[in-house]
């Protein structure tokens, strides 16, 4: 019985999976109007399943046993650190937030390490050492590239009507690389504890992990595809294809060593680096980018916390860690409201300063 409910919340995982990457996808295809959002969706359906099913497997054996021992992922295990993550990620599509599906598995699966003290503590600093390398160097490259394509011989033959099927074509070509590269990558999140706990082998996950992701992407992918195509920043032909293919490249390097990496962050940073590039400081303003980097952070400790919890209650009856924990959350609370409450009176003090 537990052995299908792990299954199902496992698929269930898979396709809020695929309904997060589209964004990361072929949002940039959509947001420079090359194809509609049906379309957009449907190819990076495709796309994704093929690249589950031919280069998973690395990722895979890095979520199902590198990260803690494989024997840490009984039937029971498995079924609470797959719940944790797809909760986190369930509530962020529900936002139409594009979430790192990488971040919400690791601190899953870190959460469960927790309990029984058994991380791989240098592997998890180097996947984290990559959380923060890869979209910060996909930001430096798109500010770098928008301004070589601010070269004049280049700008002038991109502003040629002749240019406009080829540059089409190119970035639909990215956006399917990308999403190859999603699926290689983001398909181990969903099935690799099912692996780790012997439900599945590994090709009998990855190719139902892959259906599912690629489910997901089609029929639940429209408001995260709205969202990175359309709401952070305005998009051309050309910025799309350096966009794609920058976060496609970072993320099948990684997926060929194993490393799950935040395939959306670097999407995200990408064209979040266009807009630095073209408006300056001002798009960092936006109320859309804050949100981002707010769930970035919250989403992987949020998922470990919440894996922590359920094992310490369902199946090791302590509730001490928990009673723990509470007391440092109203603690939390009862510091910021109490600086909350100090603001107007600073504010007072400096404008009777002024007067």
């Amino acid at each position: 019985m537990l052995t299908i409910i792990a299954l199902t919340i496992g698929l269930f995982f898979a396709i809020n999976i695929g309904a997060s990457g589209a964004a990361a996808s072929m949002g940039i295809a959509y947001g420079s109007g090359v194809v509609k959002k049906r379309l957009a969706l449907l190819l990076c359906s495709i796309a994704v399943f093929f690249g589950a099913w031919l280069g998973g497997g690395e990722v895979v054996k890095t979520i199902g046993s590198g990260i803690v021992p494989n024997h840490t992922f009984t039937v029971p295990i498995a079924l609470i650190v797959l719940s944790s993550a797809a909760l986190s990620l369930f509530l962020a599509n529900i936002f139409g937030i594009p979430l790192s599906t990488s971040e919400v598995a690791v601190g899953s699966v870190v959460g469960a390490g927790i309990v029984y003290q058994s991380v791989f503590v240098s592997k998890l600093v180097w996947i984290m050492f990559f959380w923060l390398l890869t979209p910060f160097a996909a930001f430096v490259i798109a500010i770098g590239a928008s301004y070589i394509l601010k070269n004049k011989r280049l700008k002038k033959w991109m502003e040629a009507p002749k240019a406009v099927p080829v540059l089409s074509l190119l970035v639909v070509f990215m956006g399917l690389f990308e999403a190859f590269s999603a699926g290689m990558n983001n398909v181990a999140n969903a099935v690799g504890p099912l692996v780790g706990a012997k439900i599945l082998s590994t090709g009998t996950g990855i190719f139902w992990g892959g259906l599912f992701v690629a489910g997901g992407a089609l029929l639940l992918g429209q408001r995260v595809l709205e969202t990175n195509g359309k709401k952070i920043t305005a998009l051309k032909l050309e910025e799309g294809c350096v966009i794609s293919g920058t976060g496609a490249t970072i993320v099948t390097v990684a997926s060929v060593f194993g490393i799950p990496v935040p395939l959306t962050q670097i999407t995200t940073s990408s064209i979040i680096g266009m807009g630095f590039a073209k408006h300056g400081r001002s798009v960092l303003k936006k109320d859309i980018v804050v949100q981002l980097l707010t769930v970035w952070i919250v989403s992987p400790v949020l998922s470990m916390v919440l894996s922590y919890t359920l094992i310490q209650l369902i199946i090791e009856h302590n509730f001490y860690p928990i009673i723990a924990m509470v007391g440092v959350l109203i603690s939390v609370i009862g510091v910021l409201s109490l600086m909350k409450r100090q603001k107007p009176a600073i504010t007072v003090h400096q404008e009777v300063v002024k007067d």
